[in-house]
Formats: C-alpha cells, sequence, structure tokens
C-alpha cells in the first residue's frame, strides 16, 4: 500500500477498479504467503516476445502480450532511431493503440541524439533535435507522445526540450555526451527524466561530473535504471537510491525483442543483434542493444540480490513511473477507485499471477 506493508491484508476489487469494501457476494481468493502488489508501469521498452514496437499491428500486440504475462500493466512503447517518415508512421499506428487503451503512450529515443553515445542507434540516420523535426513527431502522435529523448546540448536541443515542456511532453536527457553545466541547462529548460541513468553518457569524474551528477542531485529529475545485472554495478545501483532517493528512481526494461523469449540472432531497427546468456549485443561492434529485461525479473533481483526494500522497489516499478506519466490517479498503487491491476508473488518472489483492469492475464492460481 502507499502507506506501507500490510500483514494479513485485503483487496477488494468490483469490475475493473479497486473499492473500499467487497461487495456482496464476492468471490474470495486466499493468497495467504504471498505478496501483492501494484501492476507494474514501465515507461521506456522496444518490444519483446520475438517482436517490438517498430513492427506492424501483430507484433506490436506480441510484444504488449510478453511484458504483461510479467506483470507490466502499463506499458509505455519506445521506438528507435529511424527515418523520420518511418518514425512518424509508426507513432500513428502506437498513437492508436494508446487511445484505445492498450498501451500508455509512445516514447521517441531516437534519432535527437549524439553520436558520440548512440549505443545501439544507426549513426548515418541521428540527426540534431531542430524544434521543427521534434514537432513533427509530436504531431503524428495525436497528442499520445509521452517522452522523448535528446542529447540536450546538440543545437536546438535546449529549444527543443522548451517545446517538449509546453506541449506536456516529457524531455528525457540520454544518448548525450553533455558537460555537467549543459546538463544543468537542460533541466532548468525542462527536462524532467534521466534516461537510463550511467548508460550512454561520459562517466562520473571528480573533475568533469558530467550528466550523472546534474541528473542525480536535482530533485526534479526521475532517473531511469536498467536492473538486470549487466547494465549497472550493484554499487551504481545503490548511488542512485542513496543519492536520489526512492521516490525518484523509475525501473524500466529498455527491452528488446528478446525478452520473454531467449538467445538467438535480432534486429533492432536496422542494426542486426546476436544475444548470447541473455545480453543482447549489436553484431557488429559488441556495444550492448538494450536488454531482454521483464519486469518481474528486475522485481526479484532488487530485493533478493541487491537488498532494496520492498516497498522501494515497488515505488520504482510502479508509483513512480505511474506518477512521471500523470497516471497516478488510475494506476501505481493499491487504492480505492483505482484501476484493479495487481501483481502475485511468491514468498519467494516469483510471479503466480498478474490481474490487468479487473481481468487474470496469468492466473487466478488459487481459488
Amino acid at each position: 500500500m502507499p502507506t506501507g506493508t500490510v500483514e494479513g491484508g485485503r483487496v477488494a476489487l468490483e469490475g475493473r477498479r479497486i473499492t473500499g469494501a467487497a461487495p456482496e457476494h464476492a468471490q474470495v481468493i486466499d493468497v495467504s504467503g504471498h505478496w501483492l502488489v501494484p501492476g507494474f508501469v514501465d515507461i521506456h521498452n522496444h518490444g519483446g516476445g520475438g517482436a517490438s514496437f517498430s513492427g506492424p499491428l501483430d507484433d506490436v500486440f506480441k510484444a504488449i502480450h510478453t511484458h504483461r504475462v510479467h506483470g507490466t500493466t502499463t506499458l509505455v512503447a519506445s521506438t528507435v532511431t529511424d527515418d523520420m517518415d518511418v518514425l512518424v508512421r509508426q507513432a500513428g499506428l502506437l498513437s492508436e493503440l494508446t487511445e484505445q487503451g492498450d498501451l500508455a503512450g509512445i516514447h521517441f529515443e531516437g534519432p535527437f541524439i549524439s553520436p558520440c553515445r548512440k549505443g545501439a542507434h544507426s549513426e548515418e540516420l541521428l540527426r540534431h533535435p531542430d524544434p521543427a523535426e521534434v514537432r513533427k513527431l509530436i504531431d503524428a502522435a495525436r497528442g499520445q507522445a509521452r517522452m522523448v529523448t535528446l542529447a540536450t546540448e546538440l543545437p536546438g536541443g535546449l529549444d527543443s526540450v522548451r517545446l517538449l515542456a509546453a506541449h506536456g511532453v516529457i524531455a528525457a536527457v540520454g544518448h548525450t555526451d553533455a558537460t555537467y553545466e549543459q546538463t544543468v541547462q537542460a533541466i532548468e529548460a525542462g527536462a524532467t527524466v534521466a534516461t537510463h541513468l550511467f548508460n550512454a553518457m561520459p562517466v562520473l569524474g571528480h573533475r568533469s561530473p558530467g550528466p550523472i551528477a546534474a541528473l542525480l542531485e536535482d530533485e526534479r529529475v526521475t532517473v531511469e535504471l536498467i536492473n538486470d545485472g549487466t547494465h549497472l554495478h550493484p554499487a551504481a545501483l545503490e548511488l542512485a537510491f542513496r543519492h536520489a532517493g526512492a521516490g525518484r528512481v523509475a525501473f524500466i526494461t529498455d527491452a528488446m525483442d528478446a525478452a520473454g523469449i531467449g538467445d538467438g540472432r535480432y534486429m533492432l531497427g536496422p542494426l542486426e543483434v546476436e544475444v548470447s546468456e541473455g545480453v543482447a549485443r549489436l553484431v557488429e561492434g559488441g556495444t550492448i542493444a538494450g536488454s531482454t529485461l521483464t519486469q518481474d525479473r528486475a522485481f526479484k533481483r532488487a530485493v533478493t540480490i541487491d537488498r532494496l526494500p520492498v516497498e522501494d522497489v515497488v515505488a520504482a516499478l510502479s508509483a513512480n513511473p505511474a506518477r512521471l506519466l500523470g497516471l497516478h490517479d488510475r494506476v501505481g498503487s493499491l487504492e480505492p477507485g483505482k484501476d484493479a491491476d495487481l501483481v502475485l508473488l511468491d514468498a519467494d518472489f516469483d510471479l503466480k499471477g498478474v490481474m490487468r483492469k479487473g481481468d487474470w492475464v496469468v492466473g487466478p492460481p488459487l481459488a
């Protein structure tokens, strides 16, 4: 619950909502010995189940379902750098699915990022964040754009941040080669998210603290973290939680097609990726290319390996990203009036049930 862990509590549901009291003649499901937590909210996800959010409609639904059965009941679809015309067309498709409630919006990661920190993005397709080009993507999303990742130090970067803020779209600092001072300027202009903090940006230096220090120190910024054991050393994870505080961390998957499937060859946009032992890397160059993470695995790792308090992990997976998206009145916590989005975990923090808007996606395991 928002107030903390409740032992032996009950959650009453009616239709699609959590209610204050159980309806008469309600079915009772006894989940003693389990954890019941809010459905997960993922604000940065490129795909899963062998499909991506840059693909056709069937692929998009496959990716949505893959993450839904792993507990992500609210999902923002992330695109990857491509030709502007391709991104505009995909924005139209994803906006329709957002309008009908299958997605929670669109995140454009690229093409407005630094070639110095491009990660798994095609360098020849990158461009400066010209506000007119950024506006083109926003318009194509028909009000469903939730976030744009920018290298704000590039020409047009700060003006684009201001444009996004004026349109109610999150400006995220990421895939950036910015200095500490440039990042402070971006935050003052309206940037409020650090795209996968520590990854695809300069390291924290004692003379050149770079973007990491600026993003961690400002209370207006939510920091994304990929907790898969590959993207971050446990000490970096602890540093982020200690310095930003549990209320400013959002766990993300940054998942690509292989999430929920396994090793093999995949495509991330126009680039070929090899997944080996669960780690995705570009075939050419070996750069880490997103993750194969699902949020239930991020939850279990955070509690059992990183030894974070359950309440902090729930906030990072549910309440914090829900608040960031402006959806905290509907999702992100177990409170009367909110959507009946629930995840059931056993005593070992393995997923046993998923409910979305009152319907079991996985389970119910016990009745």
